[in-house]
């Protein structure tokens, strides 16, 4: 099974975006996606943001994971 994470993109730099998911901020790579913006929401697995998603789609992923856990 996969998992993915749901997280807000704080910062972008040269591929590089910082990531708050759920209060902890990390680096990942961005170089996936076009037009990534502070602000922009993304589902992040291994370490690589591989898809924009939105505000409502970030916070169902959060409630389902709190269901799980």
């Amino acid at each position: 099974m996969c998992v993915g994470l749901s997280a807000k993109v704080v910062k972008i730099s040269n591929g590089t975006a910082v990531i708050d998911a759920g209060g902890a901020k990390r680096e990942v790579s961005s170089q996936l996606l076009e037009d990534l913006e502070p602000g922009d929401y993304v589902m992040v697995h291994a370490g690589v943001a591989i898809a924009k998603i939105t505000d409502e789609d970030d916070s169902e992923t959060d409630q389902l994971m709190e269901e799980f856990l």
